[in-house]
């Protein structure tokens, strides 16, 4: 893709400085800017690069002050993270343009293609599936029977898609997830064996979803695991069966959620959280890194520790276990004394 400054400028809403005619085809961090690409300065810690870089174009917040010339263009923005975000959305398009059937793929008779689809090299697609318009499924990904995947959506190599699985509209879906696999659990029968308990839900994943490389998502027992619109889940994460997940939470890589807990709207949950199982988290929750969540919690709290309490709380309780070991040894010494005069 090759974009004139001009033109970026339109895209971002930019002024341009210098050059409107200046071309780049690529985009690259701005220490690392070569000709005939862009780069951006969206944070203070890389000025000196601003001066330095290679960079045919360079998106900078339109209040910079220059503290020397320069002979590169600038585009003046609001906001030079957002623009790039943008721009990084505007080359990333190329990879969405594909269209039809590899013939090494195997798609049964009976499933619905829509109009600007994409089977990518050794996909399989089984009985009565739905694949809605100008959706993209890339090499090697499995689709089970009775899948319906809504227009726009991405699905990226390897993934794994079972049976009877729902996804929504403009999701993407990263290599190596594995979605409506039978969820982790067993039954003691009389002798004290583990007996497997058959799981005949499903999974259903809302709009505007994101779910990471190599997340599972297990199918409920009956009914459904429920990822809402707006989710976007990070990678390496489970989410067991009958789990409900509400709108726009955001959840970090290697977070564990137990079976039929139920995580409100808007949440934030922090990388390697373990969450236990039949809870329930109300919305806006904050969730810290590395805590453990073995109650319920109402909604707009943050919480931190193991087990999580809130976030103030955990903070005082630090104060006095940060300072245990001097007051053991005040308390040793407490004790010594008066054992001696004793």
């Amino acid at each position: 893709m090759n974009l004139k400054a001009h033109q970026i400028a339109d895209i971002v809403n930019g002024n341009v400085e210098g050059d409107d005619n200046v071309s780049i085809n690529r985009l690259s961090k701005i220490e690392d800017g070569q000709k005939g690409s862009l780069s951006f300065l969206g944070n203070s810690k890389y000025n000196k690069y601003l001066y330095t870089s290679n960079s045919s174009i360079v998106l900078i917040n339109e209040n910079y002050i220059l503290e020397s010339p320069i002979s590169k263009t600038l585009i003046r923005v609001k906001d030079p993270n957002e623009s790039f975000a943008k721009l990084l959305s505007v080359f990333g398009k190329n990879d969405f343009i594909k269209e039809g059937i590899d013939n090494n793929s195997k798609i049964d008779k009976s499933v619905v293609i829509n109009s600007g689809v994409y089977f990518g090299p050794f996909s399989v697609c089984n009985k009565n599936s739905f694949i809605g318009k100008n959706v993209k499924i890339y090499s090697q990904v499995f689709i089970g029977e009775n899948v319906k995947i809504d227009e726009n959506t991405v699905i990226y190599p390897g993934v794994k898609i079972y049976s009877n699985t729902i996804i929504g509209k403009n999701c993407i879906i990263h290599s190596g997830t594995v979605i409506g696999s039978d969820g982790f659990g067993f039954n003691i029968d009389e002798n004290g064996n583990q007996k497997k308990v058959t799981h005949n839900g499903n999974v259903f994943i809302g709009d505007n979803v994101e779910i990471g490389s190599n997340t599972t998502i297990d199918k409920a027992t009956l009914g459904s695991t429920k990822i809402s619109n707006g989710v976007k889940i990070d990678n390496l994460v489970q989410i067991a069966h009958n789990v409900t997940i509400g709108t726009n939470t955001v959840i970090a890589a290697q977070v564990g959620i137990a079976g039929s807990t139920s995580i409100g709207s808007n949440c934030m949950i922090g990388g390697q959280v373990g969450i236990s199982g039949h809870l329930k988290i109300g919305d806006r929750v904050m969730i810290q890194a590395k805590s453990g969540v073995l109650r319920n919690f109402e909604s707009d709290v943050s919480i931190m520790g193991y087990p999580a309490i809130k976030y103030r709380d955990y903070n005082k309780s630090y104060v006095h276990f940060k300072n245990l070991p001097d007051i053991m040894k005040k308390i040793d010494k407490f004790f010594k004394k008066n054992v001696n005069n004793d």
